[in-house]
């Protein structure tokens, strides 16, 4: 086989192979430990970086694996997988320093390490998966290796927030595997192609199509957190810090929303999907999902499912872009991808950082934490206004973007939600900064722990969400560059509109 075939497969397989032989590893041995999930990420990113400029310049990977006739396992690149497995990739890599801070003095870390491989393996296969088999395949593979995860504390709390989860999502998981069977037996191999793959037989089909649309949507819609299909996203925050970041900004949700964008453009195809009015059905329930998430995320004193409904409300905006017929909100929907991730995730960091420096939970124990955690605190300003859309913060690009994409389509119902989603942000989010800046530290910390540092906290706890907040500012003032996410993006829209 050539590079080019071997490439998808081993990027799957350099989390997976590490994350295999740290189950076998005794709970003393840190150092092996470490430098299996280092060297996992840092090999993964590396190999990633050649297929980005490969498929830039029109490469093609791909590789194959027949179980039965008509029935293939693939993993190819396009741009869009890039894309996901990009970001991917380099959260991990960030996540696994943060994760290996945080749990330094917890129990069963090489179990929760092992999994937590399994996990970012699954959201790469996932990003790689050449059909709609595959997709299903990693698709459960993450259900199942997340599970642990959520449930990694082994409180009563946590066993019942991951028992909700692996409901929730074993359901969804359950429907979107009829919703591919029903479109296979329809169609035929489902393989994920730019402009759709239905052609000629979309029109004598239309009505079976139109069903199986709506039952992948509520399939996809579960991880993706698309009300009323959200309800585990805040029951699962009990995870420790950085599975909740993995949650949110790597892997589950993105993973259900990566797959609505699949469907939407590599499945349907967008002409198609506009003319039967399934772009007008996912924009309406995108919105009604923005706007929700957003006034349930103000009535949240705990401050992780404040950032839980904020994330049902955020990633929706994917959804969004995704239901606008026209390139431009394609370039808004699928950059928020990863501009999403970025300050989502440094948001998590931050809410890890109070909570295990300071014993801080709530929004309402927030008085005064700028002072006692500076640099954390200016991280999770840039990562708050952001999500509110304030320039240069990468999610102005997402929400200016989606703005130009609905009024040049016409659906200028869809600034009506953006406008009242980013008052909703900055109703929910600005309170909290002006508790950490300006308001008067208490007399005591819920629990303040021994410093763990030279700084504020332990510099493996600090220096994942300054990275990425500087990334999240990065990612804005710099969107016109080459190979930003933006340019990125606007590639992907150019391939799948064909112009």
């Amino acid at each position: 086989m050539s590079p080019d075939t071997l490439l998808p497969p081993a990027i799957v397989l350099s989390s997976l192979l590490p994350g295999l032989l740290i189950f076998f590893l005794k709970e003393k041995s840190h150092r092996l430990r470490t430098a299996l999930n280092l060297g996992g990420a840092v090999v993964k990113l590396t190999l990633v970086v050649w297929m980005i400029k490969g498929v830039y310049d029109g490469h093609e990977f791909e590789y194959r694996w027949a179980l039965a006739p008509g029935l293939e396992l693939v993993l190819s690149a396009d741009a869009l997988s890039v894309l996901f497995v990009a970001l991917s990739s380099v959260l991990w890599l960030v996540t696994t320093v943060y994760a290996i801070g945080y749990l330094e003095d917890s129990p069963n870390r090489s179990r929760f390490f092992g999994f937590f491989s399994i996990c970012v393996s699954a959201t790469v296969g996932i990003a790689l998966s050449g059909n709609l088999l595959t997709f299903v395949l990693f698709y459960e593979i993450l259900t199942l290796a997340t599970y642990p995860l959520v449930a990694h504390r082994g409180t009563p709390d946590a066993a019942q927030g991951a028992k909700v989860y692996l409901a929730y999502t074993m359901s969804g998981g359950a429907v979107l595997l009829i919703g591919a069977i029903g479109l296979q037996s329809l169609v035929g191999p489902v393989e994920f192609t730019q402009g759709g793959i239905l052609g000629d037989s979309a029109e004598a089909l239309r009505p079976a199509l139109i069903i199986l649309f709506f039952v992948l949507l509520a399939g996809l819609g579960v991880k993706a957190a698309l009300v009323p299909l959200h309800g585990w996203l805040p029951q699962a925050m009990v995870a420790p810090a950085p599975v909740s970041a993995l949650l949110h900004a790597v892997a589950v949700v993105k993973a259900g929303a990566f797959g609505l964008i699949r469907v939407v453009y590599d499945v349907y195809g967008v002409d198609f999907a506009h003319a039967n009015g399934l772009l007008f059905a996912l924009g309406i329930l995108a919105s009604i999902t923005i706007v929700y998430g957003s006034v349930k995320a103000l009535t949240q004193d705990s401050l992780k499912k404040r950032l839980a409904y904020s994330t049902v409300s955020q990633v929706s905006y994917i959804a969004l872009g995704a239901s606008i017929f026209g390139p431009i909100a394609t370039i808004g929907g699928v950059v928020h991808l990863v501009h999403q991730g970025v300050m989502k995730i440094t948001l998590f960091f931050c809410a890890g950082n109070y909570a295990e420096t300071l014993g801080i939970h709530k929004v309402s124990e927030m008085d005064g934490v700028g002072r006692r955690m500076p640099l954390t605190s200016l991280a999770f300003t840039v990562g708050a206004l952001g999500m509110i859309g304030v320039p240069p913060v990468a999610g102005f690009v997402s929400k200016w973007y989606l703005g130009l994409g609905a009024a040049d389509s016409g659906a200028n119902w869809v600034l009506i939600v953006l406008v009242a989603s980013s008052l909703l942000n900055a109703a929910y989010f600005l309170p909290i900064l002006f508790r950490a800046w300006f308001r008067a530290e208490p007399g005591a910390w819920p629990k303040e722990h021994a410093r763990r540092g030279r700084l504020e906290t332990a510099g493996a706890l600090l220096w994942p969400p300054v990275i990425t907040a500087v990334l999240a500012l990065t990612a804005g003032l710099f969107a016109a560059a080459p190979f930003s996410p933006l340019e990125w993006a606007a590639l992907i829209a150019e391939r799948e509109y064909g112009r």
